[in-house]
């Protein structure tokens, strides 16, 4: 795969201080736009995250002919379609780099009455897609991939989706997702059921937007035909882009920062959760709700931290969070062990090679396993990484993480193929330079 030339190199030491707002939440602002196009009325959104990611989700709506006015310092107009309002686009749908865009959008395509393709770059291109074509297919749909399962996806229409109760066999917010999409447009009620708690984004959004969702224990339903009501929604900033923030004031002595407005979703906290069995020292303020999910002000200050054998119960609500939770863990007094985390060799790259490699390189005793990774953390005050240099395989947590590392290390640290960065952080580099991390980009 071809590299991009972007490269952060970051000098070490430093503390983070002051108050920063970090981008928006890419999981509600993908699905601000997808509800919102097939609503009736007019959505107003703010705080939307203008990464590559969340754009092409918009652009897709754009050529399926949905009037989007935006994004213009994070607010978007969209003229609600309804939900028969789609129209054939006239060519392939790109969605760049973005999984979560190909995975429901295939879900919400396969009830529509045109055929058209999902097509993304090279990364995407390889990531699997049965986990959601498989069960669309159970309900009736008509989508063709490569042989192995990947994208293109050519999506034609069907004679008509009909509701399925499916038991997920990985817990995967975008299977789930997916398949209550597909179900708004299925005949009868669609249940999915999952092993472990994953993001309800998608449930607590439908309901925002008027549509009965009945959620009991591990399963949660909703019966198609109906409609959706256009309303407005003010974007949390994203826990996921938090957290290297969280994980780089707790590990860099003198550090004190406040992080605002920050999404509280039960099922995505296990960063917060984890890192405080870690020893981390994070404080919760402004708590409040804003268009049906939970927000608050995180106040985090350094603190030593220590190892821990990370509760699988907690996996999957911190699933993005690990590479800079690894960076954590190598701060750590002690030995920090996951298990349980298979999905994380599927993700933009295999996040568990990537991360022990990089770890390695930097002098960090990691060793993966299949599913996890056993770092061997070096504690106390002083420097923890070396300097050198670390490839993020165009993974844009793992460029994140491994630039926080330079906190705690003995020398610079050069990171290449940073441009994926801006599918979910655009100006990284800036926020973080604002509030005390020596930071340079470079092409």
């Amino acid at each position: 795969m071809a590299h991009s030339s972007t490269r952060f190199t970051v000098q070490p030491g430093g503390a983070l201080t002051g108050r920063i707002r970090v981008p928006g939440d890419k999981s509600i602002s993908h699905r601000s736009i997808m509800l919102g196009s097939l609503a009736e009325g007019v959505t107003h959104v703010s705080g939307f995250l203008e990464g590559e990611d969340s754009l092409a989700t918009l652009q897709a709506f754009k050529a399926m002919g949905v009037r989007i006015e935006g994004p213009d310092q994070g607010r978007v107009v969209i003229h609600g379609v309804g939900m028969q309002g789609l129209k054939a686009p006239a060519a392939p749908l790109d969605l760049g780099n973005s999984g979560t865009s190909m995975r429901l959008m295939s879900g919400l395509l396969a009830g529509q009455s045109f055929a058209c393709t999902l097509v993304g770059d090279a990364s995407l291109s390889t990531r699997p897609m049965k986990r959601v074509t498989a069960p669309l297919a159970e309900m009736g749909a008509c989508i063709d991939t490569t042989e192995t399962g990947t994208a293109p996806l050519h999506i034609k229409p069907s004679d008509g989706l009909k509701g399925i109760r499916y038991d997920m066999p990985v817990a995967s917010a975008q299977v789930k997702s997916c398949l209550l999409l597909a179900g708004l447009y299925a005949d009868g009620e669609t249940c999915v059921t999952e092993p472990a708690p994953t993001r309800d984004h998608t449930e607590r959004m439908l309901a925002g937007f008027g549509y009965e969702v009945r959620r009991a224990g591990s399963r949660v339903c909703l019966s198609g035909g109906g409609r959706l009501s256009a309303c407005d929604i003010d974007v949390p900033a994203d826990i996921s882009s938090a957290a290297f923030f969280l994980v780089a004031a707790s590990i860099a002595e003198g550090s004190d920062l406040v992080l605002e407005h920050v999404g509280m979703n039960p099922t995505r906290d296990g960063v917060i959760n984890i890192l405080r069995l870690m020893g981390a020292d994070i404080s919760v303020s402004n708590a409040r709700d804003v268009g049906g999910e939970p927000v608050a002000d995180l106040r985090v200050r350094s603190a030593p931290l220590k190892g821990i054998r990370i509760p699988e119960d907690q996996v999957p609500l911190a699933i993005d969070e690990f590479p800079a939770l690894f960076v954590a863990a190598a701060c750590a007094e002690g030995k920090t062990v996951l298990t349980g985390a298979e999905e994380l060799r599927v993700k933009e790259s295999d996040r568990i090679a990537a991360m022990a490699d990089g770890l390695k390189i930097l002098g960090v005793s990691a060793e993966p396993t299949p599913d996890g990774i056993v770092i061997q953390g070096k504690g106390g005050q002083g420097t923890v990484f070396g300097g050198g240099e670390v490839d993020s395989l165009g993974d844009h947590r793992i460029a994140m993480s491994f630039a926080m590392a330079a906190l705690r290390a003995s020398d610079k640290i050069s990171i290449c193929d940073c441009a994926n960065v801006n599918t979910s952080f655009p100006d990284f580099a800036g926020l973080a330079a604002g509030c005390g991390l020596a930071i340079e980009v470079s092409a």
